[in-house]
């Protein structure tokens, strides 16, 4: 039983494990229709248990199409339907009878401490499907949609980050020292990433590079990723916020400091930080980016049950 909360706890080996599992299943899928079995229904008799403490869309219909292709089934709880929520049951008997009924649980969170406290007591995995530090399902199918778009491996590209830094870039950041690739993050002073994820790139010998000019920061770039600015659990003062990041936005005229062949990629939903014309435009990726969820969260399903090939 292995569990996958943070890329950082889990070995480069596994992780590149789990990206070459999710390409041959995606290629032997071709001639598939979404609720069809994989070849084996490797996870037949398997039941995925979900939790939602946050609005989800893509994470929602990808894990539930993921254990689906690979023979199980899934079960979406609702908190404000549980009793953990009422605060009439403790989240560690919660876990033990999740663990009774499923074998594996997805999390999507509010809380670290939550998913830590659900780790300690589940029997079963437990899968970060979101949480305030991390979203690491959303980055490694990401890195896996760049590998696919460029035919090479991320480490012998140039990445950069244009926008806030969140659980998101906290992911792409571990998802840097894991895979080796260079990384330039552009972003306003204030909004740089936190002391504790720079002192852990300098601890495993690695670099991230901070520019608060965008320009600079999008030079020579092969892939740029964003995401939205202004998130829905955004409490600090939004219009200073919007105000900025008013010199970031994602457009064609930022954009042509990239390499002439650069990708544009963007996890979802999207907000002002990027014009339509570069959203909408033939270097954006984005759709088939959102599809490849289903890809690789069947091989980290597979990856924590003990199945990956």
């Amino acid at each position: 039983m292995k569990n996958f909360i943070n890329l950082k706890d889990i070995s480069a080996k596994d992780l590149r494990k789990i990206i070459t599992d999710a390409k041959k299943r995606k290629i032997a899928r071709k001639k598939l229709n979404n609720l069809e079995v994989d070849k084996g229904s490797p996870l037949k008799g398997k039941l995925l248990i979900q939790m939602f403490e946050k609005s989800s869309l893509r994470t929602r219909l990808s894990f539930y199409l993921a254990i689906k292709q690979l023979g199980g089934s899934t079960l979406t709880l609702r908190p404000n339907e549980l009793h953990l929520s009422k605060g009439a049951e403790s989240l560690e008997d919660t876990a033990k009878i999740l663990s009774n009924f499923g074998n594996a649980f997805m999390l999507r969170t509010n809380s670290d401490k939550k998913l830590e406290e659900f780790k300690k007591y589940l029997s079963i995995p437990i899968i970060n499907g979101l949480s305030p530090s991390s979203h690491p399902t959303q980055i490694l199918s990401d890195i896996f949609t760049v590998e696919e778009v460029k035919k090479k491996p991320i480490s012998k590209l140039n990445i950069c980050w244009i926008g806030d830094s969140n659980n998101v870039l906290n992911s792409l950041i571990a998802a840097s020292v894991k895979f080796s690739f260079k990384l330039s993050i552009g972003c306003p002073k204030r909004f740089e990433p936190g002391k504790e994820i720079k002192k852990w790139v300098n601890k495993n010998n690695k670099k991230i590079h901070i520019f608060n000019d965008p320009i600079k920061a999008v030079v020579g770039a092969d892939v740029i990723f964003s995401d939205k600015v202004i998130s829905l659990n955004d409490k600090g003062n939004k219009r200073k916020k919007i105000q900025a990041f008013k010199n970031f936005k994602i457009n064609k005229k930022l954009m042509r400091f990239a390499k002439k062949n650069f990708t544009f990629l963007h996890c979802l939903p999207r907000g002002d930080e990027v014009s339509e014309d570069v959203f909408l435009g033939k270097h954006s990726h984005v759709w088939q980016q959102a599809l490849n969820r289903v890809h690789v969260q069947k091989s980290i399903l597979l990856y924590c049950l003990g199945k990956l090939r």
